[in-house]
């Protein structure tokens, strides 16, 4: 054949059609060529609008793809309108406002095709009556929609390829319905895949999308699609989006390497997933929005994020069902907030989580049943009024704390087992309530269930064992406790009556402690190693109202600490003269009264800062002089606005009193990114302001990180103009701590006890654990219970020998690491 003509054979029997032959032109071959006909293109580049309108063949020489080129300067390149056949063909379009390729009717076969154009589409298929067959073609189209399919068009696109698009990759509207098989799409500037509109429907199998500036699939307005076998990676944006009445079901789907939400639903959204994996997201895995959303997962895997957000997160009343699936290594695994919004967990497990496994706040609901929880710092966290629902046949491993209910929430747990917490296997406080029926605590290094502020929870038939500081511990009246029973392994704790505690009857390892006890401040103790949610309104109240001379005679009695008494003392004095002169008619100087404290834990910084409120309280300065004590988790909000909120109530209930911010320098991590802990600082800023007389406010924390903490806001190190420094206590007044200890609890140190015992501190390591002045009282606390083992053999032991502790009751020293 000769460059640049066509040759037409004619593929009919009728006699009357006219015979084969060579035409110097497209156009001119079309026009003679009738339904079934094959025209092979010579090489060359063809300056043509074509338009097919029989069922002929039209393909290329065996010169290979790219030898034909169809390339007009503007208008569609190639139209078909027919059950045409089109192969080896590389089309090229200038046109923005028309496709390269467009079908508009028929099922033609597509085969082989390179579209490289800049136009409006790279194939558009329109119309009902469009159906194409498209095979291994390829799209590059930088400056508008890769593949397009609209107006009720459909057809099948097997191992097809978009290279390159400047809008969406694939595009289907106006009801378009196309399946995609084995297909790529990549370097999009838009959405990888959009499904948009009522009747709108896509089905990809086995397809993948990557290198997306935008979201990889994005379905939105009551359009439905269905994912099998595809995987969505490395977008820019959220990896599949659903907005709008959308329906999509992804199944053995692989999304990962996400830097937004993996998958992001809203205005009653439907996602039913299986066998899915998401994995490598920055932010939420699953973020579901607003009523009538709703996602439904089976067999799947959230796991290894590389933000600070939660996996799943369920808000403004929306509803996730998970079922046979595993979250893990990620921040956070369940976030479920707001009324109306729900979460129903079955036989899946949570593990290797930061921070809270299950979060219910501000009216949500959770259930889960025969679910497996480990490996994570809080097991379940109830946190306010309305938060509810059940935790049936769960169990909670290795965690810091297992169930946390607060401020109001009132959860269902049956037949849940918390092994081995770090500090209490189930804690509530601060109005919290909650129903536990046949629920258990074994190895707890704390409380079983541990129970303050007089909150009205109710324990059924449950069981605590090896629980090192007991089973119960209620600090108020109020728990009602029934039949349930302690193995007393653990410190032994006397039992209470009824009209003592609110309980049902006397159980073994049940104590209650009255308010007066629980508030004393004991001399360089710690409290208790249990989360301390802020919404304690007399968290650590002063009680009656005790003279300065009082308190600071309390001070004086505290171990140590000696270069902050003289701090405190000289504070004192000037706010003390101060005030005399105001008396007589004189200036007084100003006197700022909010406090930075620096040092390890264990070291009596908030002792310190409870008596600071109570001098200030009679001094005047102060109208109650309690101490609220909060941290990062009780100031800081899960979604935007939330932070100044959960800020303002804190310094609410800190009027008249102290505010005391522990560990504050993680307000201001070093990368903070999109952090809320900010928000938090500047919302306290303006409260000291417009407040400065109302509340005092202590921030504590380790003495580098306070430094860079008061470098956050210009108004931070204005506000607070002392700060005093907490050292860490020496073996001399870690053997006085011990010595406290055993005189309060009636015990005494026998003879060569207490040098055993400066021997000891002198030689325990003093590393970033180390816990001053509470590992003063864990010896104590590891003294008695050895002394215990000890006595428990003797038949009629002696008063001595029930009271003397001697050198042998000393714990082993923690052997050292081994060298590198």
């Amino acid at each position: 054949m000769v460059q640049g003509t066509v040759q037409v054979t004619h593929g009919g029997s009728s006699r009357w059609r006219r015979r084969s032959g060579e035409y110097p032109t497209l156009t001119a071959a079309l026009a003679a060529a009738g339904d079934g006909d094959v025209l092979t293109v010579a090489p060359g580049t063809y300056r043509e609008n074509l338009v097919l309108h029989h069922a002929v063949t039209l393909r290329g020489s065996e010169g290979g793809l790219g030898s034909v080129r169809i390339a007009p300067l503007d208008g569609v390149a190639l139209t078909v309108r027919a059950s045409a056949v089109v192969q080896d063909l590389y089309l090229e379009g200038q046109d923005r406002a028309a496709p390269a390729l467009l079908v508009e009717d028929g099922c033609p076969e597509l085969t082989d095709l390179r579209v490289s154009t800049h136009s409006a589409a790279g194939i558009e298929v329109r119309g009902p009556g469009a159906r194409p067959l498209v095979r291994r073609c390829t799209v590059e189209n930088p400056a508008g929609v890769g593949i397009a399919v609209l107006d009720g068009g459909g057809g099948v696109f097997e191992e097809c390829e978009v290279v390159a698009a400047g809008q969406t990759g694939v595009s289907v509207r106006g009801g378009g319905r196309p399946r995609l098989e084995r297909c790529r799409i990549h370097h999009a500037t838009g959405a990888g895949i959009g499904v948009t509109g009522e009747g709108s429907g896509l089905e990809a199998l086995g397809c993948e999308v990557y290198e997306v500036k935008g979201a990889g699939v994005q379905i939105a307005a009551r359009a439905t699609a269905r994912l099998t076998d595809c995987a969505v990676h490395r977008t820019s944006a959220d990896g599949v989006t659903l907005d709008t009445d959308a329906v999509l079901t992804l199944a053995g789907c692989d999304i990962h390497d996400i830097p937004e939400n993996a998958v992001d639903l809203r205005s009653r959204s439907v996602l039913t997933l299986s066998r899915t994996t998401v994995r490598r997201f920055g932010r939420n895995g699953l973020s579901v929005w607003d009523p009538g959303t709703r996602v439904d997962a089976e067999s799947c895997e959230i796991h290894d994020s590389t933000g600070d957000y939660p996996a799943v997160w369920i808000s403004d009343g929306a509803t996730v069902a998970l079922d046979s699936c595993r979250v893990h290594d990620v921040p956070d695994a369940l976030f479920v907030l707001d009324r109306g919004s729900r979460v129903d967990v079955v036989d899946s497990d949570l593990s290797q989580v930061r921070n809270t496994a299950v979060s219910v706040s501000d009216g949500a609901t959770a259930q889960l049943d025969d679910c497996r929880i480990r490996e994570a710092a809080t097991g379940a966290w109830f946190r306010d009024h309305g938060s509810g629902g059940t935790l049936a046949n769960c169990t909670i491993d290795a965690v810091q704390t297992g169930v946390i209910v607060t401020k109001g929430a009132d959860p269902t747990l049956e037949r849940c087992t918390v092994s081995s917490p770090a500090e209490a296997g189930y804690y509530v406080s601060a109005g919290g309530r909650g129903t536990f029926t046949a629920c258990r605590v074994t190895g707890s290094s704390g409380f079983g269930f541990h129970v303050i502020d007089g909150c009205r929870t109710t324990l059924t038939r449950c069981h605590t064992e090896r629980c090192a500081r007991g089973g119960y511990e209620f600090a108020e009246d109020g728990p009602l406790a029934e039949e349930c029973t302690s193995d007393e392994s653990g410190p032994r704790l006397a039992a209470q009556s009824a009209s003592g505690g609110g309980f049902a009857g006397a159980q073994a390892g049940i104590r209650t402690v009255t308010a007066a006890q629980s508030s004393v401040p004991r001399p360089a103790q710690a409290s208790a190693p249990v989360p301390r949610p802020a919404d304690r309104p007399e968290d650590g109240a002063a009680g009656a109202a005790r003279g300065s001379g009082e308190v600071l005679g309390q001070l004086d009695a505290l171990v140590g600490l000696d270069s902050v008494k003289r701090e405190v003392r000289a504070l004192t004095d000037m706010i003390e003269v101060g005030r005399r002169r105001q008396q007589a008619g004189l200036k007084a100087a100003s006197v700022r009264r909010h406090l930075v404290f620096t040092g390890s834990p264990g070291t009596g910084k908030t002792t310190v800062a409870r008596l600071y409120g109570e001098i200030l309280a009679s001094l005047g300065v102060l109208e109650r002089g309690h101490l609220v004590e909060v941290s990062r988790v009780d100031l800081v909000g899960e979604h935007i606005g939330s932070t100044a909120i959960r800020t303002q109530e804190a310094f609410e209930r800190a009027r008249g009193g102290v505010l005391f911010i522990d560990e504050a320098y993680a307000l201001a991590p070093e990368d903070s990114g999109r952090d809320f802990g900010r928000e938090a600082i500047d919302t306290l800023v303006k409260l000291m302001e417009d407040h400065r007389d109302a509340v005092v406010v202590i921030v504590a924390g380790y003495t580098a990180e306070m430094d860079r903490f008061l470098t956050v806001n210009p108004g931070v190190a204005s506000r607070f103009s002392r700060t005093i420094t907490f050292g860490d206590y020496g073996p001399g007044e870690l053997l006085r701590i011990v010595e406290q200890q055993a005189e309060e609890h009636e015990y005494r140190l026998g003879e060569g006890t207490s040098e055993a015992l400066l021997a000891y501190f002198t030689e325990l390591p003093k590393g970033p654990a180390f816990g001053n002045g509470r590992t003063a009282r864990q010896t104590f606390e590891s003294m008695v219970e050895r002394h215990a083992g000890r006595v428990a053999q003797l038949s009629e032991p002696s008063t001595d020998e029930l009271t003397l502790l001697y050198p042998a009751d000393l714990p082993t020293l923690p052997a050292l690491p081994a060298p590198c």
